[in-house]
């Protein structure tokens, strides 16, 4: 059976540097797959669809919300040719309701276990509109190593950089923050998956540089030592979401190879200031992620904010505004007031805003988001401070004899003569 994945297209932040990582559900998804199935993965950001191309079953996988409009027009392409198409990810599970109108079946929940039956309703012409496995989640111990080889992978760098690839060591998440969907995608209990199936995964990677896309790092600190522990000997480099802030996690998250973690700042508090200085302080690199727009956010705060930032010195800042993405604490209590004025999905990218601030106008905040940018990078453009964070991941493998020279002259041309 030939089964064609896609990936939609999407528009990257108005400000954000253009390069695509491989995406992770997909070949998570495809990992679950039956033996049978012939699988093709496009990923639309990098390559062209061929509709022409003859298949006997379409799967579109969602992550953000600002693919879905895309994905319905693939869907409904393909419908009218009469290929059945399912749709399943992050998205999918977002916009359940919306995506039926354009899917012969929806998946809604984790794949492990169920794709079997999926794919049997489908030979035997019964396949359903919806497999709802949202409150059925799989035992965490049988997830496998994600299929990667259904990449195209020279298609994943940056003007010749070698990118991240993207892997798991748990899901769910015990914290439930505001703008997050994560309770409702995932559960509020934290999920880890055995350790020795995570660094066999990591170890089967042929890239020495991996983003750890867990929801947080810092939830179980036994489990988090001992991750870090047997990362060791991989000696590979890579990013996360926040590590616990303390000395002894951040001494073997060094050791393990943490190269820099996407960080929230949510305030100007002391507490954030010692936390970059303590990831600092063990060679780990800080890229702050910075959420503007909360009802406590005034325009003289965020104007502080920034000042802030450039104080504290982090490495890379990526500033989006408050998108209320169905199924989060935001979306409830924005919808509730009244003050959601747009539902075009497509402006739902984070850098625009589509609701009424409570301290400003939606054109103020737009206008502040545009400000943090420009203020953030004045002094020492984005292609700069990228190149800098990638210095250290370049000092890291010298030392761990896993470097390999030609990257530096890839670098100098990706990021400029300035970089060099």
């Amino acid at each position: 059976m030939k089964f064609k994945l896609i990936y939609p297209k999407w528009a990257k932040l108005e400000r954000q540097t253009e390069f695509h990582l491989p995406p992770h559900g997909p070949v998570v998804f495809a990992a679950a797959l039956p033996d049978y199935v012939d699988v093709e993965f496009v990923d639309e950001n990098l390559e062209e669809i061929n509709f022409d191309d003859p298949v006997d079953f379409v799967g579109i996988s969602m992550m953000l919300t600002i693919q879905v409009k895309r994905g319905w027009e693939i869907a409904d392409i393909y419908r009218k040719r009469g290929i059945k198409v399912i749709f399943g990810g992050i998205s999918t599970m977002l916009h359940s309701e919306e995506t039926m109108e354009h899917a012969d079946s929806v998946f809604l929940g984790e794949a492990e276990g169920r794709m079997e039956k999926v794919f049997s309703d489908f030979k035997n012409d019964k396949l359903q509109k919806a497999y709802n496995y949202m409150d059925d989640r799989p035992p965490i111990e049988i997830v496998g190593t994600a299929r990667r080889e259904i990449l195209k992978r020279d298609l994943y760098n940056y003007k010749g950089v070698q990118m991240v690839d993207l892997v798991h060591a748990s899901r769910g998440c015990r914290f439930n923050c505001y703008p997050c969907a994560v309770s409702y995608l995932g559960g509020r209990s934290f999920r880890p998956r055995p350790i020795d199936k995570s660094i066999e995964e990591m170890e089967s990677i042929d890239n020495n540089r991996l983003f750890l896309v867990d929801n947080s790092l810092a939830q179980d600190t036994k489990w988090e030592m001992d991750l870090f522990r047997e990362m060791i000997p991989l000696k590979k480099n890579w990013c996360s979401h926040p590590i616990e802030n303390k000395p002894e996690v951040l001494d073997l998250a060094a050791q393990a190879g943490a190269w820099y973690v996407y960080q929230a700042v949510f305030d100007t508090s002391d507490l954030i200031k010692d936390r970059i200085k303590r990831y600092h302080d063990h060679g780990i690199g800080v890229e702050g992620t910075i959420l503007l727009g909360l009802d406590t956010h005034t325009e003289d705060y965020i104007k502080r904010l920034i000042d802030f930032l450039l104080e504290i010195e982090l490495d890379l800042a990526e500033f989006t505004v408050l998108a209320p993405f169905p199924h989060t604490k935001a979306w409830d209590d924005l919808n509730k007031q009244k003050r959601i004025f747009s539902y075009d999905w497509d402006e739902y990218s984070a850098d625009r805003v589509v609701y009424y601030p409570k301290h400003m106008t939606p054109e103020k905040l737009q206008e502040l988001f545009t400000y943090a940018w420009d203020t953030f990078y004045k002094d020492e453009p984005q292609s700069i401070k990228m190149f800098k964070l990638l210095q250290k991941v370049v000092r890291k493998e010298k030392e761990a004899n896993t470097f390999t020279p030609r990257r530096r002259d890839l670098a100098k041309r990706a990021f400029g003569k300035e970089a060099a």
